[in-house]
């Protein structure tokens, strides 16, 4: 929970009584592998907190394929923000990419936590818009060679490399699998 209490701290302050009444509200949950956090098709009913463990972003394009937008790891955000705030039906899975542990919060409570807490909306506003910037994070340029996108990849997600599934990998970068393990051969 102090990582949670920690991250929020960085948005703004709050007393131990507002802390004490947060943590409260806070559930701790484990995903196994492959569990999803949210679905598309249904609305967001709660907020995660990464304690643990990789999250993904990702849909399926009009072909069927599965598409990852996104890699969410540990002391981040992971939900779907603009879905969650409209009410509306989200268009993304987020799936547990590896074992994970989170701190979840449920609508409800995190509407109560924004109700009780004065000055909540700023700290929340600012937790949102980086977690926005993250799932955003420029994804790899189709127009570069495979190769190019992979050391890219290898470059901004240094420490994911071994923790997630070359699947998951290959359709973040847009190739096959067999593509991505030439690529690394050859990387060697």
């Amino acid at each position: 929970m102090k990582q949670f209490i920690d991250y929020i701290l960085q948005y703004g302050s709050l007393n131990n009584q507002q802390i004490d009444f947060i943590v409260e509200k806070a559930i701790k949950i484990e995903l196994q592998k492959d569990d999803y956090f949210s679905e598309a098709g249904k609305i967001p009913i709660r907020v995660g907190f990464i304690l643990e463990g990789v999250v993904r972003g990702c849909y399926y394009n009009n072909k069927g394929e599965e598409i990852t937008r996104c890699f969410i790891s540990e002391n981040s955000l992971a939900f779907d923000y603009m879905n969650f705030e409209a009410n509306t039906s989200s268009a993304e899975y987020l799936q547990a990419a590896t074992n994970c542990k989170l701190i979840v919060f449920s609508k409800p409570d995190w509407e109560e936590i924004s109700q009780t807490i004065v000055g909540w909306e700023n700290i929340s506003g600012k937790m949102f818009q980086k977690c926005l910037f993250q799932k955003s994070r420029k994804g790899p340029v189709i127009s570069q060679d495979a190769t190019t996108r992979y050391l890219e990849f290898m470059k901004n997600y240094p420490t994911l490399i071994n923790r997630v599934s070359l699947a998951y990998i290959a359709s973040y970068l847009g190739v096959t699998q067999q593509s991505l393990s030439r690529i690394r051969k050859n990387i060697r």
